[in-house]
């Protein structure tokens, strides 16, 4: 099983908001998922990205892939560099 770090669209119509999941790379963008991992909200300015970076490292860990989308966000939240600093030991 290949796990992804992906977005999952959440909210109202035209209102998109999204959470930052785990899941199974075969598995529908709204479908099933292994762990939620945080929310980002790209409509308000700044953009709102609440990630909780200890689990996103322990999948990348794992060996989880990420989405470019979901790598942009990890860079930003400072998970990235987390992850290659404790790759890097």
């Amino acid at each position: 099983m290949s796990v992804k770090l992906r977005l999952t669209r959440v909210g109202k119509t035209k209102q998109p908001h999204y959470r930052v999941i785990a899941s199974d790379s075969r598995a529908a963008r709204d479908g099933s998922f292994l762990e939620i991992l945080g929310q980002y909200n790209p409509r308000t300015e700044p953009s709102v990205i609440n990630l909780d970076n200890d689990k996103a490292v322990a999948w990348l860990m794992k060996g989880a892939q990420p989405t470019e989308r979901v790598k942009k966000i990890l860079e930003i939240s400072g998970a990235w560099a987390q992850f290659t600093a404790a790759r890097a030991k």
